[in-house]
């Protein structure tokens, strides 16, 4: 039975999850007018929430400091800090998973890794610590707009995060970790059942019979596939937010 707490939506059964970096915003931009109109006018047909890996600081320099009272659910780093009306739920932690021991096997690595590529730039922030997480960024997080823009082309030709994804695969195969590519410079790494789907848990109870899920890293690696392709979700694949918007519109009559 849905929650009592979503009776004046149109259709209570029913939530809208978002990604944010490519969907609902533009990459690491800020998010238009345009989309909170329609996010507004979709919280009078819907309940609705975004996920993402960043941390919520991140997430309200893209989506604005008024983001706990624009979402019902907001779930940072993959829901392991997650908020359903602006109250904070239960947290997990990546550092009590892997234990300091391992973890700094994991982070000498990257290190090591990074020290030896051969990149046209490298800037700061190589490896970002997060609550359910580590973000590993091999140009680093403290790169320029227009360096980011240039290492993602640099990226799609020479594969540096795919192949920096297997080689950790192979140095830390017993370790039941994910790693998922996401964004333009960086990919994320966490346990197992820790990618977005972690969010689900924190909605199982509410009583939703229809769980739609708007990304655009749907594909195999990327930071929306496993939600995408949950059975428990409606997955819809996007190129960017004005798609986003165009879909809710069609879908929700706006």
């Amino acid at each position: 039975m849905t929650s009592s707490d979503w009776s004046d939506r149109e259709y209570p059964n029913t939530i809208c999850l978002f990604d944010v970096d490519g969907t609902l915003t533009p990459a690491r931009l800020t998010i238009t007018e345009s989309m909170k109109k329609t996010l507004s006018d979709l919280r009078k047909k819907c309940v609705v929430g975004f996920v993402g890996g960043s941390d919520l600081a991140k997430q309200k320099e893209q989506l604005g400091n008024d983001a706990l009272d624009m979402f019902d659910f907001c779930f940072s780093e993959n829901g392991l800090t997650a908020f359903r009306k602006g109250q904070e739920l239960p947290k997990n932690s990546f550092i009590k998973y892997m234990g300091e021991d391992r973890y700094a096997k994991l982070v000498n690595f990257c290190l090591r890794y990074i020290a030896d590529l051969e990149l046209p730039q490298k800037r700061g922030t190589f490896i970002e610590f997060r609550q359910g997480m580590i973000n590993v960024s091999p140009i680093g997080r403290n790169c320029s707009h227009e360096e980011r823009m240039n290492y993602e082309r640099f990226d799609l030709e020479h594969k540096i995060r795919e192949k920096f994804v297997v080689a950790l695969q192979n140095e830390f195969s017993d370790m039941a970790l994910k790693f998922s590519i996401g964004g333009q410079i960086s990919f994320d790494v966490f346990p197992e059942g820790w990618d977005k789907t972690y969010c689900l848990r924190h909605i199982e109870k509410e009583g939703f019979t229809k769980i739609h899920f708007f990304g655009d890293k749907t594909f195999k690696g990327g930071n929306d596939w496993e939600i995408y392709n949950h059975d428990d979700t409606i997955g819809h694949s996007v190129k960017n937010p004005e798609e986003t918007e165009a879909i809710v519109k069609d879908l929700f009559k706006i």
